[in-house]
């Protein structure tokens, strides 16, 4: 199979959000059946947009029946889609409100840059260093959600939860370091 990037560190950026991806994911289905549909359902639904978004990347890492215009739409589609479900329509209650109240802010800015992202006709001329800002705020909410976990009581469904936080940032990395090499230089 031919690859769409020929350089060795891009390729192993793809290589290792596709990995660590999956990974988290199959840790996610564990915990979808380890505690039941009924408690774990809602992450069974972004599930299904996280491997949508996997299986985008590796079809266009192998350059097999994907456009990049295909690609930047749908893929983008899937991680507003997340968003605007996990972050903004049914976000998680959280113990400090500055916390909830900057994980929101940034969610929404999160949002509104992706819809700017995939809305542009010309989306090449999109700079470096806006797609970098996407994976910036995305591992910044995270990073809020994880700091939010670990200062309330821990119990088994702790690191159940660090791990769901943590795929979307995973996502959105391999999607930026996919489109740095599409930009006009």
């Amino acid at each position: 199979m031919q690859t769409r990037f020929k350089e060795r560190a891009k390729v192993i950026d793809i290589v290792i959000t596709a990995v660590a991806a999956m990974l988290s994911v199959g840790t996610m289905l564990y915990g979808i059946f380890h505690y039941g549909l009924s408690e774990t359902w809602p992450e069974l639904v972004l599930n299904v947009f996280y491997i949508a978004c996997v299986v985008m990347i590796w079809m266009y890492f192998f350059n097999t029946g994907i456009t990049t215009q295909q690609f930047n739409y749908w893929c983008t589609i899937c991680v507003g889609i997340t968003v605007m479900l996990r972050d903004i329509l049914f976000s998680p209650q959280m113990a400090y409100y500055p916390i909830s109240l900057a994980c929101s802010t940034l969610s929404v800015t999160l949002l509104c840059m992706l819809t700017y992202f995939y809305a542009r006709k010309d989306w090449e001329g999109y700079t470096k260093r806006n797609l970098w800002m996407i994976c910036i705020i995305d591992a910044l909410i995270a990073l809020l959600y994880n700091i939010d976990i670990m200062l309330e009581p821990s119990d088994e469904f702790t690191a159940y939860s660090i791990t769901e936080i943590w795929i979307r940032p995973t996502i959105t990395y391999g999607l930026v370091a996919c489109f740095v090499s599409e930009t006009k230089k």
